[in-house]
């Protein structure tokens, strides 16, 4: 509304101010041009009195004096009336158009005769006197002015009266005059005012409208400076407070963003908690470490409410104001759980949680137990063995020639299986460290791969078991490394003659297209269970833990296998079912796809 606004105040504090100072200097001119008037005719019929007074004194024929005087006072529309002594002698009859006629008692019961002939001064009274119009009485405003008049041997009086209302007449145009210019001044100030206000609260609304949209994000609207005054000053303040703010809050956009980014690419959890326990700031991986969280507890999904076993170390948190440290294992995961506490001041205003995924290092750390104590057994017995056949040979305890020599014979090869799991383990690390050197030329896989089935042929025949080669598809020529495709598919055809029964079969299949090759080993022995399938490829893992050492390898050939095929761009896979057989499958893409 009109008056709520800053233009509607500022404009009737102005009309209400200027309409308070017409108002007072209305009722002084008032009072002044009232009393004035009552001055002048004060002096007016004073004058005119003794003007009057000075011909009666000077004219000797009374009768021609009276009748100038009577003219004269006829002129100036006022009432003579003269006593020689107490005696009334004359009143002037001429028309009065107030009907103004005092009759000589008056002057008598007034005492007003007996003032100015015992005391000899001029008299000038008003008030309500008794008046008669067309013979009936009526009370009027009379203004009188009596002096002396020496008229021989007696004392005089002059009266001359006239009607207020004369009076009341010319003060009530000065009243309009007055009422009138005071309206106009009320009016024009009205309209001074509005403008004036508008025209002052313009940049004030142009202000108050950009304000609403810098609070809406848009910063790129400017106030005009239209003035050098306190509002330009006012404006150009705004602008720079616009830009400062448009600049600080792109600038905490900015490091919102890059904090946002630098969040969501951690790859451990972060979880912001105020001091109430609840969730404000969550980073993905924190999102789903409490959707696992909530899906293992079996309570409603929701990234608000905080976890039991964290609420707990979030109170210990906050009581003792100290970092807080646990691990948590969830869905098979293994998780480290840091509470830091964030302080306001002195006190603490909230928790910042660290989850970190601990279960790589955790395996990490059992495979490095794991390989230390798989190569401790694996070198275990070839040198117990060596230790063993070594102190026989030295105590003579084998007498002939071919008891030594068939001594010596198992340390050979025991010295044979210790080179070979060294060598082994060397290479396995210099692949899985990247360091893997591969010599590709073009050769002819099918070629290749047969001559590989022939080596296995003789060991196939020993274990009873039967050995088949499938070789299809066109473009047979690739470049790989010879040593190492030899080295892939002699571990796995090795593996497959080992595990299966006497009187099984052991299939390659090997197919070349544009894409690659795909080479499949598949048996017929007695499979991997399924919850061994996951590990085949580690190192020193052995599916069959009863398996005799005779029959067992190191542990290592399908874990070299994988960081050869890999080492080419392929990728090797193992499907099993226990009693049905096993398929070693890889794939090697050809380098010009």
């Amino acid at each position: 509304m009109l008056w709520r606004s800053v233009v509607g105040k500022l404009w009737l504090t102005i009309l209400l101010l200027v309409s308070v100072v017409l108002l007072l200097l209305t009722v002084l001119l008032l009072q002044f041009f009232e009393g004035f008037h009552i001055n002048e005719a004060e002096e007016q019929l004073t004058n005119h009195a003794n003007v009057i007074a000075s011909l009666m004194e000077e004219y000797d024929d009374d009768i021609e004096a009276l009748e100038t005087i009577e003219g004269i006072a006829a002129s100036y529309e006022t009432r003579l009336t003269i006593f020689e002594g107490t005696e009334h002698i004359w009143s002037s009859t001429a028309e009065d158009p107030y009907n103004v006629y005092l009759p000589s008692d008056i002057f008598l019961e007034n005492e007003i005769l007996s003032r100015v002939i015992t005391e000899n001064e001029s008299v000038v009274t008003h008030g309500d006197f008794p008046v008669y119009e067309n013979g009936e009485e009526i009370h009027n405003e009379i203004f009188v002015v009596g002096i002396p008049l020496e008229m021989g041997e007696d004392d005089g009086a002059l009266f001359l009266y006239q009607s207020l209302a004369v009076i009341e007449d010319t003060t009530g145009v000065t009243r309009q005059i007055i009422l009138l210019s005071a309206g106009i001044a009320i009016i024009l100030t009205t309209i001074f005012a509005f403008f004036l206000s508008s025209r002052i609260t313009a940049p004030l609304r142009k202000m108050r409208q950009v304000t609403l949209e810098v609070a809406e994000g848009k910063f790129d609207t400017k106030v005009p400076t239209l003035t050098n005054d306190e509002i330009g000053q006012l404006a150009n303040a705004f602008n720079r407070m616009r830009r400062e703010l448009n600049r600080s809050v792109t600038q905490v956009n900015q490091e919102k963003e890059q904090l946002s980014r630098v969040l969501s690419s951690m790859a451990d959890g972060v979880v912001t908690i105020d001091r109430k326990g609840s969730i404000l700031i969550t980073n993905p991986p924190a999102d789903r470490f409490l959707q696992a969280y909530y899906y293992e507890m079996g309570g409603e999904l929701t990234l608000e409410k905080l976890p039991k076993d964290m609420k707990k170390l979030f109170q210990q948190v906050v009581a003792i104001e100290r970092e807080q440290v646990t691990e948590i294992d969830l869905q098979g995961r293994h998780y480290a759980i840091i509470m830091t506490p964030l302080y306001d001041g002195t006190f603490v205003r909230g928790v910042v949680v660290l989850i970190r995924d601990m279960t790589e290092e955790k395996q990490h750390d059992k495979l490095r137990k794991d390989f230390i104590a798989n190569v401790s057994h694996e070198l275990r017995t070839p040198i117990s063995m060596l230790q063993g056949y070594s102190e026989a040979i030295i105590d003579d305890i084998a007498a002939t020639d071919e008891e030594k020599k068939e001594l010596g014979q198992i340390i050979y090869e025991e010295s044979l299986r210790m080179g070979r799991l060294v060598n082994e383990l060397l290479d396995i690390a210099r692949m899985e460290a990247g360091h893997i050197q591969l010599n590709k030329e073009p050769i002819q896989i099918h070629e290749m791969s047969a001559k590989i089935t022939r080596k296995f042929h003789g060991l196939a025949k020993e274990a009873g078991v039967n050995l088949q080669t499938e070789v299809t598809g066109e473009e047979p020529v690739m470049d790989v490394d010879p040593d190492r495709y030899e080295q892939v598919l002699t571990n796995l055809i090795h593996n497959a003659i080992r595990h299966t029964e006497a009187g099984g079969t052991v299939t390659l299949r090997v197919e070349t297209d544009k894409s690659g090759v795909t080479v499949d080993v598949e048996d017929t022995g007695s499979g991997i269970p399924e919850e061994d399938l996951p590990f085949v490829f580690e190192r020193f893992y052995k599916a069959d833990k009863a398996r005799t050492r005779g029959r067992s390898g190191t542990g290592l050939g399908l874990a070299i296998a994988k960081n050869i095929v890999e080492g080419h761009n392929g990728q090797i896979s193992a499907h099993s079912k226990v009693e049905e057989g096993t398929t070693f499958t890889f794939h090697i893409p050809r380098e010009d796809i």
